[in-house]
């Protein structure tokens, strides 16, 4: 199994190599890619070094699986080149997301609707992730009307430059800045560009990807995401309104039982979902479970989860586990 990782020397490229590392991933032969200005890095993956190649040399290379994280603009030009070569690709930009001839994959949701002819497959954005995961089951039983969600999402999303920002600030250092104002001690109304609507490009992707990963028009989804100085993972309140009537035990239940879900709910021991729980794990955590006593058939929930981990490198790496799992490449 030849496994190619495109961005390897990047936040997320870093990340997926543990990951690959760490779930034992079965790679008989690794091509660490990257942009001309990283070509001829050294990278260690177990223990054994390894040096960073070129774009074409990787493609001409024919990985069976080329796992992206290297950006929009060169997963738009890249993707084709490999799927063209015969590789399958899991790109984890927005580049193919909404892209209708393209599956968008949460492998515990719909990985049983990939098939050998799908060459270019796309991760789901970080913070839908998290949320689709807790929804899944519930939608399963009850069926969503409407979504309202408000993000609280760390500054690692952004990427390093941002990191570096939030470290430079608690440090008391000036130096570059990664958004138009201080992140620290503060809360940015404001994940990736505006668009002409008013949202941003992020809140378009909560509110779009869901549909499409449950491939279900009948239910609407309205975001507000916010930047925290946080630096272990993205949080989210979920107001949630069904079709059909719940019991909270019910719920509670469902959730438990749920792979990849982490039930934190007992407000009498405190114990809820945070940022500083979810930090380099790859479970969804989900809490503060509550009816909306304003709202019939509706429900409140906290969800957190590691955005580099399952909100990216994680779930790249479970879909690229469920093709060789299922002889698809």
């Amino acid at each position: 199994m030849k496994i190619a990782v495109v961005g390897a020397t990047g936040m997320v490229g870093e990340v997926m190599l543990k990951v690959l590392e760490e779930r034992n991933f079965p790679v008989t032969e690794l091509l660490l890619v990257a942009s001309e200005r990283s070509v001829g890095k050294k990278l260690t993956f177990k223990n054994k070094e390894y040096t960073v190649i070129g774009l074409a040399d990787a493609v001409a290379a024919k990985p069976h699986i080329a796992i992206f994280s290297a950006g929009g603009d060169t997963s738009v030009e890249w993707a084709p080149k490999f799927a063209a070569a015969g590789t399958t690709v899991v790109d984890n930009s927005s580049a193919w997301r909404m892209d209708p001839t393209k599956k968008l994959v949460v492998p515990e949701i719909n990985a049983s609707e990939l098939t050998k002819e799908d060459k270019i497959i796309a991760n789901p954005n970080c913070s839908t992730i998290q949320m689709v995961m807790a929804l899944a089951p519930l939608h399963a039983k009850y069926k969503m009307k409407r979504v309202v969600v408000s993000t609280y999402q760390s500054v690692s999303g952004t990427g390093v430059k941002a990191v570096k920002q939030l470290e430079n600030e608690i440090a008391g250092i000036e130096g570059e800045m990664a958004y138009p104002y201080p992140i620290g001690r503060n809360a940015l109304p404001h994940c990736d560009v505006f668009l002409e609507n008013g949202y941003t490009k992020e809140e378009m992707k909560l509110a779009r990807e869901p549909q499409k990963i449950f491939n279900d028009r009948t239910f609407s989804v309205t975001a507000t995401a916010v930047r925290i100085p946080t630096a272990g993972g993205h949080s989210e309140s979920v107001n949630v309104e069904f079709e059909n009537d719940f019991d909270l035990a019910d719920v509670r239940k469902m959730l438990s039982e749920t792979s990849g879900i982490v039930l934190q709910d007992d407000p009498s021991t405190n114990s809820y979902p945070m940022p500083i729980f979810a930090h380099d794990k790859d479970e969804v955590f989900v809490g503060r479970l509550r009816r909306d006593e304003t709202q019939p058939n509706t429900l409140n929930m906290w969800i957190v989860a590691d955005n580099l981990r399952k909100g990216a490198a994680t779930n790249t790496v479970q879909i690229a586990e469920y093709l060789v799992a299922n002889n698809l490449v």
